[in-house]
């Protein structure tokens, strides 16, 4: 992977307080926190809620370490919009919550989506009021905020990914100038294991696009065959009105369907078609299998767990672990799936991205649900993989 210079030209001296490259025993929370940081993250509010809040905690510290800044908001309302606020003064910005805390923000996405506000929002699933492991959000991260729109859904199986996907995820909402939820539960986010941190100039930093014109010239949504317009910063000196109102090139309100048409097409369209690029996933044992297994997040520990032993004892059955839930790769599923004559989705939920498996695959797909708050064992898994064989 290759470095963008110019992003770690603003680091200056506050580099050296970034983690080197090694090995680490550390806690998923707290991955999250030094991924943040080497992907150039320098402002963070959230108000506190279990079982992100060591999220929050770990911050207070490390931010002004690296000369940013760190605010505890009085509720996730204000957290939103503060971070809202920061991205456009120039800063990548990141929240965590949970729970009923992600519900509050969607509002704010909702006007990151049609104002093109990148930032992220690290969500630490966990079962309806209490603290348990849970994936019930998997639908809301992608449904929740109002209005047609794309939405970029990453999740994590280890403190490892967590690390890599939070540097993921501010790529992802920088490039596409788009809020990208980060989606964790609370095993994986409250685990110990191994990090390794690569070298700085290994790891990848995409910064938004900036206006290369003069102000008097400057038409902030006016884009190219990218369909990404250029943002400049408040306080350069470039005038811009960001209102979820229908809008036309120069920001104005313009209250015209086909103008709103337009732009929403656009903002759906810039994701829609690079889905294939930004789906991520890691397949094992496909060449063969009669049955596959669709997981993400922790469950995909025990599941691929439960494959490997269905491989010893001479079964085909395949795995594939989904760290993009959405946007969906239609092709790229189809592909993976096209020789098992049965699919199995466990989730802990009551079964919603199977939901979204059936719709690409339009056939019948056996759903695995668990809400019990505890996660899928590797034994409950090998049993659903036995009866469909």
């Amino acid at each position: 992977m290759q470095i963008a210079v110019e992003g770690r030209k603003v680091l200056g001296e506050e580099s050296k307080y970034l983690l080197p490259a090694g090995s680490y025993f550390m806690m998923g929370n707290e991955a999250i926190v030094e991924g943040a940081l080497h992907a150039g993250c320098r402002f963070f509010a959230a108000y506190p809620i279990t079982p992100a809040s060591e999220i929050g905690e770990k911050m207070s510290l490390r931010m002004p370490q690296v000369g940013g800044i760190f605010i505890q908001m009085e509720d996730e309302l204000g957290s939103i919009s503060s971070l809202i606020g920061a991205s456009l003064t120039g800063k990548k910005a990141l929240t965590a919550t949970s729970d009923v805390g992600f519900n509050l923000m969607l509002e704010g996405l909702s006007y990151c989506v049609n104002c093109e506000v990148p930032l992220v929002v690290v969500n630490v699933q966990r079962t309806r009021g209490f603290i348990h492991s849970a994936h019930a959000d998997v639908m809301v991260a992608r449904w929740g905020p109002t209005g047609d729109h794309q939405m970029i859904v990453l999740i994590a199986s280890s403190v490892q990914e967590l690390f890599d996907l939070q540097i993921e995820a501010f790529n992802l909402a920088e490039q596409y100038r788009n809020p990208v939820i980060l989606l964790t539960e609370e095993m994986t986010a409250h685990m110990r294991e191994k990090l390794t941190i690569p070298p700085i100039d290994e790891i990848r930093i995409v910064n938004r696009k900036k206006p290369t014109m003069s102000p008097e010239k400057y038409l902030p949504y006016a884009t190219d065959e990218s369909g990404i317009p250029a943002m400049s910063t408040f306080g350069d000196g470039y005038n811009v009105l960001y209102t979820m109102n229908p809008h036309d090139e120069r920001g104005y309100n313009v209250w015209s369907g086909e103008i709103y048409d337009k732009l929403v097409r656009r903002i759906s369209d810039k994701i829609k078609r690079d889905a294939e690029r930004i789906f991520k996933y890691k397949a094992d044992f496909l060449d063969d299998s009669e049955v596959l297994v669709i997981s993400y997040g922790v469950t995909a520990r025990s599941a691929l767990e439960a494959v490997r032993r269905a491989r010893e004892k001479g079964k085909k059955v395949g795995h594939i672990k989904l760290n993009t839930l959405w946007p969906s790769a239609e092709r790229t599923i189809r592909k993976l799936t096209q020789n098992a004559k049965k699919v199995i989705v466990p989730e802990m939920n009551m079964g919603q991205y199977v939901l979204e498996i059936e719709r690409i695959l339009k056939r019948e797909i056996i759903s695995l649900t668990k809400t019990t708050g505890y996660p899928f064992s590797a034994q409950e898994i090998s049993e659903e993989i036995e009866r469909a064989l």
